[in-house]
């Protein structure tokens, strides 16, 4: 999904990568009965209707469960290149049974008429580089996908070339320097290789009548002709373009690659929400307009996608997680002066070790059963002070020293409508029982009441038998007040889900 126009490095070389495109001759298309066979409705929903055969970059070119016909149809209309020829087993990484793709979204303008040009705001850059560059990952048991997208900025070493940005790769060497590229920076071995270019991205947008897009603040962007407010859109294909590149915001590639990763969702879910590949009439014209711009490898055979296709018939939008490399530097000055992103080594390798072995990028069930099972603290308790005695500013003498503790003062301590209280009561509502202990163990010789009117919050009655309170003893280690107020480090890699991508 191709973004932007800067040249990054030494792009404008004379020796840079270009080839030309293939012009592939689609296999017969008919049948005996001289028409396309496409599987009746009933079939196709119930094979979940969708390939994501360019691995959420072209998102849905395939209904899984369609015909050879088409399937071979579509697979004569991909273009190819030999990608992995001449690559020695013994310098890649080692296989681990996912499957996993190096998904690239092509910034060329060579094949693209001036009007072209101008009304997709691309430029007229000359060259090919490698704009957007996403790593896919399909684990081995085919039921759900990991989508980590590499900032272009990156800066890594490039095999026989040296330090560069890593979108340098494909000028320098074409698919196979940038497959080898993300495999020596990773660790990761790439099995298939899959790149589209701005006319397919657009097309294929289109084809599902416009996708869905939400902004949390404006965006105004001269130069990708983009000018948006704040809030959800409907776009068509060249609006979503822009959207996609545009780095008009203040994290610049980082909030773009998040931009991408909402319209690869929004596609995802509109496909499979839509009539597209239940009308084949709209089917066949959907691959007609989008296939020519993609690029696959070799490998990437009718049989390939058929096998692909029915091994992710389950897959649906909570199986799609989204992540981005770990970043310790975004404004890193390069030897030769311009500014490059610089990675955090261990975060991502950590993250990359995952990846292989199929381990999820983030297990927040297990985060919450973690907490559920840990000491409660001062600042987890909220609570109301009510005095039960006689006894003038008990109440506000202890709503002082709860506070000071950590505690959650909800509101000023006042009196009860009992003004003798013979026992200091610490009440609760369902599900806080253990909150009212650790109170409790607070206030000596108070007791706990279950008071099925209150929900989350806890109330103390002041009693006449309440002689102190005894603050908790710090824990070692514990976040302080003033700490809590600072944003904690992030633990790996923040991710989201396909499904929480989408505006709704």
């Amino acid at each position: 999904m191709p973004m932007s126009e800067d040249d990054a490095g030494r792009h404008g070389s004379t020796g840079e990568f270009r080839r030309e495109r293939s012009s592939p001759v689609p296999p017969d298309r008919s049948t005996r009965s001289g028409r396309i066979t496409v599987p009746s409705a009933t079939v196709r929903r119930r094979r979940n209707g969708l390939l994501v055969m360019s691995v959420l970059s072209v998102l849905v070119l395939l209904a899984s469960g369609t015909s050879w016909a088409i399937t071979g149809w579509m697979s004569g209309s991909l273009n190819r290149f030999d990608v992995f020829s001449g690559m020695a087993d013994g310098d890649r990484p080692e296989e681990t049974g996912g499957l996993t793709f190096l998904v690239i979204g092509s910034d060329s303008r060579d094949e693209m008429s001036s009007e072209d040009q101008n009304a997709l705001s691309v430029g007229s850059v000359p060259g090919q580089r490698s704009d957007t560059i996403m790593l896919v990952r399909l684990n081995h048991e085919r039921d759900h996908l990991t989508v980590v997208g590499i900032p272009r900025d990156l800066w890594v070493d490039i095999p026989g070339e040296g330090e560069d940005k890593v979108n340098a790769a494909y000028a320098f060497g074409g698919p196979q320097l940038a497959v080898q590229t993300v495999e020596s920076t990773t660790g990761v071995r790439i099995d298939h290789y899959v790149e589209v270019d701005f006319n397919g991205f657009v097309d294929v947008v289109d084809a599902l009548d416009g996708i869905e897009v939400c902004l949390p603040e404006a965006i105004d962007d001269p130069k990708a002709r983009l000018n948006m407010e704040a809030g959800t859109h409907q776009v068509g294909g060249t609006d979503a373009l822009a959207f996609a590149r545009t780095r008009a915001t203040a994290r610049g590639d980082l909030d773009r690659i998040d931009r991408q990763q909402q319209v690869l969702s929004a596609m995802f879910d509109k496909a499979l929400s839509s009539q597209t590949l239940s009308d084949p009439g709209k089917l066949t014209a959907f691959l007609d307009s989008s296939l020519s711009s993609v690029t696959v490898d070799e490998g990437m055979d009718t049989s390939a996608i058929n096998d692909l296709a029915y091994q992710m018939r389950e897959m649906d939008l909570s199986n799609v997680t989204f992540a981005q490399v770990p970043i310790s530097d975004m404004d890193h000055w390069t030897p030769r002066g311009d500014v490059a992103v610089l990675w955090d080594e261990p975060a991502a390798r950590e993250m990359f070790a995952d990846i292989n072995a199929d381990r999820p990028l983030s297990e927040p069930e297990a985060e919450e059963q973690a907490e559920e099972g840990s000491e409660p603290t001062p600042g987890d308790v909220r609570v109301r002070v009510f005095n039960g005695t006689a006894t003038p500013g008990l109440g506000a003498q202890m709503d002082n020293q709860f506070a000071e503790a950590g505690f959650d003062v909800t509101d000023q301590a006042e009196n009860w409508s009992d003004r003798s209280v013979p026992t200091t009561e610490v009440r609760y509502g369902p599900k806080d029982e253990e909150l009212a202990a650790y109170m409790a163990e607070m206030l000596p010789g108070s007791e706990t009441v279950e008071d099925q009117t209150l929900e989350g919050d806890l109330q103390v009655v002041i009693g006449f038998n309440h002689t102190t309170f005894e603050p908790p003893t710090p824990v070692e280690g514990a976040v302080t007040e003033e700490e809590s107020q600072e944003p904690a480090p992030e633990k790996g890699p923040a991710t989201t889900t396909a499904e929480e991508n989408i505006c709704t």
